[in-house]
């Protein structure tokens, strides 16, 4: 029931973003915001979705593939969409992209956090499947199982590693590309996923941990928006 309601939804952003691109063209601002918000909606949605799997038998090989798969599916049908405001950060800093459309794209990213969030939770409120149940009653679930500068040094390592990874692999193959950020991704979530939950996503992190945010929101703003946008910089400024 997960994989196809995870299907559902990528099938029906797709949906979405070839209706954009043909009836929006002519309006750009318009067309940039919801590109990105249905496009940000399906990486959240399915990431919601598969939190719950991470108990599914046998650990952790399940959930592992999962990311891995829906990583790739995710890299593919999403072409042109960054889903992340770190990368939305680098061509605002470089001049390639104006403060008006960076701060657009931001925008939705962060509306398609919210949205994905209130869809999620209106699946699991019908319990119609195993691991939907009982799971509205979780609260801040507290992915930080470390001290808050260990989180926050492990968010800045991997956005560092991610961001470079992104950089390097600019000239391969696009076919070949989607499966290598696809395989450190889940390398980085195998690697630290049991301490921080390896997001360095700052929109994906608000749609996962929205009551944690809540509840301590100074740390879990400088965990998972401060430290991944901080890796971004020192990417930018470095290379």
């Amino acid at each position: 029931s997960s994989l196809l309601l995870m299907s559902g939804v990528v099938a029906t952003v797709g949906l979405c973003r070839r209706l954009a691109r043909r009836r929006l063209r002519s309006r750009p601002l318009l067309f940039a915001f919801l590109v990105e918000m249905f496009s940000t909606f399906q990486i959240c949605a399915c990431t919601n979705e598969l939190s719950l799997l991470g108990n599914v038998e046998p650990q952790p090989h399940t959930a592992l593939t999962l990311t891995y798969g829906f990583t790739v599916l995710h890299g593919l049908s999403l072409a042109g969409s960054t889903c992340n405001p770190c990368g939305t950060l680098q061509p605002m800093w470089g001049g390639g992209t104006s403060l008006r459309m960076g701060g657009l794209k931001i925008g939705a990213q962060f509306v398609a956090a919210v949205f994905a969030r209130v869809f999620m939770h209106f699946i699991w409120s019908l319990e119609m499947a195993e691991p939907h149940l009982g799971a509205l009653s979780q609260g801040c679930s507290s992915p930080m199982q470390t001290t808050e500068m260990q989180a926050f040094c492990i968010e800045l390592l991997f956005s560092v590693v991610y961001q470079l990874a992104v950089l390097r692999a600019e000239n391969v193959n696009p076919k070949y590309r989607v499966h290598l950020i696809a395989l450190l991704i889940t390398m980085l979530v195998y690697a630290g996923g049991n301490l921080t939950g390896a997001i360095f996503n700052p929109a994906l992190a608000f749609s996962l941990h929205a009551d944690c945010f809540y509840e301590k929101f100074l740390s879990y703003s400088l965990v998972y928006w401060i430290a991944p946008c901080l890796g971004k910089f020192l990417i930018f400024y470095v290379f």
